[in-house]
């Protein structure tokens, strides 16, 4: 069974391959020919190395965000460094902060304005479900409930570490999908909503790396 690789990361220390496991099951149900297959890897790999994130946060949890952007923790070592303005040049939203019943139809519109294939990751209590904030009168419990989510990041707020192993889960995603598949895709924007990948805790990889910085 092909197990995409990260060379940061060993497959075994990865806490979620179950939903990845599932997914590779889903595409070799359909056979491939080898020139076909071969493209999608060469495809996947720069694809999954060239994510480019919409500038968007909304509170406490886009300080994080900044963190991991700068100096210290630098996600450009994955490539992720390139963030724009524009949803039309982006394939990531990073949805870090609280949204608003008032801020919900910017966000969506946002998502729909992104072509195809585009990503969502929920980062923080807030964006999964409310936070702190939930059943209060003016949040929204959960960006679920408006679009599609690819991965949750669970925290308040969740540390940087807790970020690059996100970013980590979404690469390894974007590398078992079939680009010649339905909008470039393996999967339809509704399965790809029923198998999230769930960030529980970050590899002791990762705090071993941050404790001897």
């Amino acid at each position: 069974m092909k197990k995409p690789a990260i060379k940061s990361i060993p497959y075994e220390e990865f806490k979620d391959n179950e939903t990845l496991e599932s997914l590779i099951a889903e595409l070799n149900k359909e056979r491939t020919n080898v020139l076909v297959s071969k493209l999608d890897d060469l495809i996947n790999w720069g694809r999954s190395n060239s994510l480019w994130s919409l500038t968007f946060a909304t509170s406490c949890c886009g300080i994080e965000f900044m963190a991991v952007g700068a100096a210290r923790y630098d996600f450009a070592r994955f490539g992720f460094e390139v963030t724009r303005n524009s949803p039309r040049q982006a394939d990531l939203i990073m949805v870090a902060g609280t949204i608003t019943h008032k801020m919900a139809p910017v966000l969506k519109r946002l998502y729909d304005q992104m072509a195809e294939p585009k990503y969502v990751v929920a980062v923080g209590g807030c964006a999964i479900s409310g936070g702190p904030f939930k059943g209060s009168y003016h949040v929204l419990n959960g960006v679920d409930k408006i679009i599609p989510v690819d991965v949750y990041i669970p925290g308040c707020p969740p540390r940087p570490e807790a970020m690059l192993y996100g970013m980590m889960q979404l690469q390894r995603k974007v590398k078992v999908e079939n680009f010649f598949g339905d909008k470039n895709r393996k999967h339809s924007r509704k399965e790809m909503q029923d198998s999230p990948i769930i960030v529980t805790n970050v590899p002791d990889s990762l705090n071993e790396k941050k404790n001897q910085q």
